[in-house]
């Protein structure tokens, strides 16, 4: 490492980059403002060279900030993950876990999720099923999952610990280039998510509030032929950031919109059967929170900056 670079000064730069404010950037790193400014210096200094162009408001990349900020952010991931695996307890006393994910993570972070607890389940005979909302909250209820990773319901499930996890708002998705959501809404159908599954119901009973209702020509239950429908140009879908990330192979014939109506979310949480509320599934919901910021929350962010302050983790 160069003399002058801290781990501290890459997260200060890293929030800058994203916000283009001291006070945002502030927020985001839990440093004061004068604290703020003061590392951002000294890493340029460090380096020898303007990674932002402090005289526009808000700041923005110079051509060596925006090379520098891939390595910064490449870095700060590994790093976070890094801690995220130690920071899981000791799993060896267990001698059974079963383990419930939404189907929304199937793509990275449950892969990575079990890695790190298998790594510490030593003499632990392991379970993971991965399912929409609906499903797993049942199986939680019936006592087939000691814990599990969900969407919730909004009611409390009798038995069961919640423990928040991110705030995963509403999104418009339509086909690339067809316009702005209004006239998409007026000249395309809608897309609707199988209202059998939690996530349909929660659209639903939204947009009934709103005094919304489209024709039902449409219904779809896997959430990435949806997304397909969306890429064809069939129609436009109501999603969540989560949703939109896993689709990822449809990024460059989609694009995502804030919603043109009330704005609403959903929460994803952990839960744990009541037996279960001990250091278990603490230590496993602060992983989670780690592992979404680091592998969904940060790129989605990205991708998609108007979400900042409403894609977010849920501190306990």
């Amino acid at each position: 490492m160069i003399s002058g670079v801290t781990v501290k000064g890459l997260e200060v730069f890293e929030a800058l980059a994203a916000t283009g404010s001291v006070a945002l950037a502030s927020e985001r790193t839990g440093l004061s403002q004068p604290a703020v400014s003061q590392q951002m210096r000294n890493l340029e200094t460090a380096l020898d060279v303007d990674l932002l162009d402090h005289r526009r408001r808000p700041m923005q990349l110079t051509a060596a900030g925006r090379s520098f900020l891939q390595r910064t952010q490449s870095v700060l991931s590994q790093l976070r993950l890094a801690q995220s695996e130690l920071r899981v307890m000791d799993l060896t006393h267990l001698s059974t876990l079963n383990l419930g994910m939404i189907d929304d993570f199937d793509n990275d972070l449950t892969p990575r999720l079990v890695t790190i607890l298998a790594d510490s389940m030593t003499r632990c005979q392991f379970k993971l099923i991965s399912a929409p909302s609906h499903e797993i909250s049942a199986a939680l209820v019936d006592r087939k999952l000691h814990v599990a990773v969900a969407a919730s319901a909004g009611d409390p499930l009798e038995g069961v610990t919640e423990y928040p996890l991110v705030r995963d708002p509403y999104i418009l998705v339509a086909p690339r280039g067809s316009g702005a959501p209004d006239a998409v809404m007026n000249a395309r159908p809608f897309l609707r998510h199988d209202r059998a599954q939690l996530i349909g119901r929660q659209i639903e009973s939204h947009l009934a509030r709103q005094g919304l209702n489209w024709p039902s020509r449409f219904e779809i239950g896997p959430h990435l032929s949806l997304m397909a429908l969306v890429a064809r140009g069939v129609g436009w879908a109501v999603t969540t950031p989560l949703g939109y990330m896993r689709a990822a192979r449809f990024h460059a014939e989609i694009e995502a919109h804030p919603v043109p109506f009330e704005p609403f979310s959903r929460r994803i949480s952990l839960f744990a059967g009541a037996d279960w509320a001990d250091q278990v599934p603490r230590d496993v919901a602060q992983t989670m929170r780690m592992l979404l910021t680091d592998m969904v929350i940060e790129p989605a962010l990205r991708q998609l900056p108007w979400l900042e302050g409403d894609l977010r983790v849920l501190e306990a």
